[in-house]
Formats: structure tokens, sequence, C-alpha cells
């Protein structure tokens, strides 16, 4: 039989938005009208499946690209094996979303990012692709409801700033302002020493909630004036985010780890040589990385009891805290990994959302189309176990009422927190006829029948 040979790529035409109709002939087949196609899919968009939470909210979405430079840090990548380190002033890019005016889900953008891990890497190179998304560029702000909480994002190494806008646009049609860094040294494009991201991490978070409170004061000439409460800021970091949101929240290095950066700058960020900002209210964990399963796993073997952390560490993290995990993770682990951080940080409120039988990639976005023709890449985002728009949908519903009750006071959302069975499967689907729990009903609060599957979820208080 001969082999048909087709002039154009579908995947790669769908990945560019180029292609809305499709009329594919072959020999001998009749022509045909064209074939509408749905709608791309946009990161964040939902499920028929989605709990209660997972929808946009009431706003529309502005987005800027925000250029920051925090002046003066220590260079750690061109550190000398002896004397000072040099310093240099550190740039940080900065994509920031907020409330516009127009209909919750109106506008249309393009998020920029590039395939790989680091740059020079000719298995993976650095590919541009784009992701789309439901925010307008540069929009006005709608001050109506606001000021309104802060949230930081923080992406793992590598990544990006556009690594999850399934979340950052929900959390800001919520009435958030949401601000995720590109970290220098660590994005895709420009992954560097390791060691620059250990120091580096709970700084830029830091440094970055000083200059949305800047941009947010009333005269400031930005459009985010008299938009940001940063008083009520929230971190969300995953992998290395997640490392560096639980230092800048109170969580503490031990001394064992000093060496892995030079010149002992890690030692700054030890237990008890730093003061916490009181304005971080809550923290979002997602496969927080630094834990005891994962620095053995990359061959560092004098860590402290929980890896980058020992027990007076975790004591001192108070702020309250979402951990979410996969139970099969093996970058950051679970038992000894992710679980014990969550069961040893003693002084804190804290809850843990288990996806079963998923690995690390519990947070970034679906993978982009342009992945397809490399495993290494697809697998950067994709859980092979899970829909990645399942997990999205899930996570924006937990994180909504995370942040919803401990930055905005909701008691409404903190109902979602309060699971009557810890295991998801074990739960029981009992309604009456007008949709109200009967007595004997244990199903999880916000999710429909059939569908609150494979996962668990944990609360501990501050003892």
């Amino acid at each position: 039989m001969k082999r048909l040979g087709l002039s154009i790529t579908v995947a790669a035409l769908l990945s560019t938005g180029t292609l809305t109709s499709c009329s594919l002939m072959f020999p001998g087949m009749a022509q045909t009208s064209p074939v509408a196609l749905p709608p791309l899919s946009v990161p964040g968009d939902l499920r028929p499946d989605a709990p209660a939470l997972s929808p946009r909210g009431n706003y529309a979405v502005g987005v800027q690209t925000v250029k920051l430079v925090n002046p003066g840090q220590l260079d750690i990548v061109n550190a000398p094996k002896e004397g000072a380190t040099p310093r240099y002033d550190r740039p940080l890019t900065v994509e920031v979303w907020y409330p516009t005016t127009g209909a919750s889900g109106a506008g249309a953008t393009t998020y920029g990012d590039v395939l790989g891990s680091g740059p020079n890497d000719p298995k993976r190179p650095n590919t541009p692709f784009a992701t789309p998304g439901r925010a307008t560029r540069n929009a006005p702000a709608n001050l109506q409801g606001g000021p309104f909480p802060l949230v930081i994002v923080s992406h793992g190494y590598p990544g990006s700033r556009s690594l999850m806008t399934y979340l950052t646009e929900n959390l800001a049609s919520k009435g958030y302002i949401v601000a995720a860094i590109d970290h220098t040294d660590s994005t895709h494009g420009d992954k560097a020493a390791f060691a620059s991201t250990l120091l580096n991490r709970p700084l830029d978070d830091m440094f970055v909630l000083n200059e949305m409170a800047r941009l947010g004061a009333a005269g400031s000439g930005s459009v985010l004036s008299g938009m940001v409460n940063a008083d009520q800021t929230g971190l969300v970091g995953y992998s290395m985010g997640g490392y560096g949101a639980l230092n800048a929240a109170g969580a503490g290095f031990g001394p064992q780890m000093l060496p892995l950066v030079p010149g002992g700058a890690l030692a700054a960020r030890q237990t008890g040589a730093y003061s916490t900002d009181p304005r971080v209210k809550a923290v979002v964990a997602f496969a927080p990385w630094g834990g005891d399963a994962a620095v053995r796993s990359i061959g560092v073997n004098f860590g402290g009891a929980y890896g980058f952390w020992d027990e007076a560490g975790l004591a001192a993290l108070k702020v309250p805290t979402l951990f979410i995990v996969g139970d099969k993770d093996d970058v950051a682990g679970y038992t000894g990994g992710v679980k014990s951080l969550f069961e040893n940080a003693v002084n804190a409120e804290r809850y843990m959302l288990v996806y079963q039988n998923a690995s690390h990639n519990s947070a970034p976005n679906p993978p982009p189309a342009i992945t397809l023709n490399s495993f290494d890449d697809y697998m950067h985002y994709a859980e092979p176990a899970w829909d990645m728009g399942r997990l999205n949908n899930i996570n924006q519903h937990f994180v909504t009422a995370f942040l919803d009750t401990k930055l905005k006071g909701m008691a409404s959302a903190a109902a979602y927190l309060n699971v009557p069975t810890p295991l998801s499967n074990d739960g029981k689907f009992s309604r009456n006829a007008d949709g109200t729990p009967k007595a004997d009903d244990t199903y999880w609060p916000g999710f429909q029948n059939r569908t609150a599957r494979g996962m668990e979820f944990y609360k501990l208080m501050p003892k």
C-alpha cells in the first residue's frame, strides 16, 4: 500500500493557533465541507468534572511584564574558589496579573518561553514557544473590591514565570495581585550554578514582595497603584520554589548545608539568622525540594534530619502552609521528603494534598504541543497517571480554598479544607433530592459524584 505524504503537521499548526478547521484530502476521498475544530484549550480552562472552586472569578484579568533590579547581590555564579564573592545588580523579570474591567475570562494574550533545561544543550535546545492565556496586556486596573492580597509565585529549577499560568490567571480573576518571578540563573533559558538557586530563592521572593508593595502604593505611577495589599501576602512555590518559600516563611536552614554555597553565604538563611516578614500570611508548597530524600538523591549525605532542615528549622515555620505532592515524587521525595516536612513543621497549621501515583509534576501547565516531539521536554510538564487539565483544576480548587481562607478570612472557603475522610476513594456520596448531604454522606465537599478519586488530604494543627 502506498504511503500517504501529508504536507502539514497538525500538532504544529494547533500549537500556533493557525489551524481552525480541517479539510485534509486523501486519494479517492470525495471532497466535503471543512470540519470545524474546537477552540484551542487555554491552560486553566475547566473540564466538566472540575471541583467547585476551580472556575475563574468575577474579574477579567490584566497582565504586565515588569523588569526589576536588586542591587548589590552576591554573584554566586562567578564566585572564585578562594577570596571574596563579587557582587552584582541582580535582574529579575516578573509577570504580574491583576483584576481589570470586563467580563470574567475575557482577554487574550500569549506567554513566551523556551524548551530545555538551560542553554547549550544540543539534546534539548532552547526552542521558543508560546502559551495562550485569557488576560489583556497592559489593561487598566479595576480597583473595585481592592486593594487585593498579594501572591508571589516561584517556579522550579529550571522553570519560568509562565509555568503555572492556569493558576496565576485564575487567582487574579478572584481578586488577587499575582507576581510570578523569572529567577535569574534558574530559568529554562539561563540555568546556571545550582548554588545561585540555593541562595537566591528566598531573597528573590522577599525583594519582589517589597517591590510589589512599592508599586502598589498610592501615587507610584504604576498600574498597581492602590491595588496591592502586601500585608496579606501568600507565597506559592514549586519544587525549588517551594524550598525558597518555606525558608522565606521562617523554616531556617541547618548549619550542615553551608558548604553548598560559596563563601558561607547560606548562613544568612540559617535558623535564627533572619526575621520572618510578618506580611507573609500563607504558603503553598508544591512538591517542595530540600527534604532528606531530595538531598540524598543528588549525593548530599551531610544534611540535617530533614535535609536542608533540622528540627529547629522546621519548628520555626509558623505560617499556615498547604503542601501539594504526588506519592511517587521521584525528585522531592514523598516518604522521607515532603511528607516528613509536613509532619515535622510542628508549629504551623498545615495541610497536605496528595495525588496518588503522581510523581514530581503536580504544579505545571499541561505539556505544550511543541513538546510532543521530545520525551524529556514532555516529561518536564506531564504526569503519566494523571490528565494535567484535571490536576490543574483540582489545584485551582484547593489553592483558592486555602488562600481565600488565610488571606481573605472567608469562612465559606474553609469548609473545602475540612474533608470528612482523608482518602477520597473512601468517601460516600449520599444526597437528598435537593442536593443537600444526608447524615451518612462523607464525600469531599465541592466534588461532584464519582469525581473525588485518587487523592488524599491531611490536616495538622500547631502543637
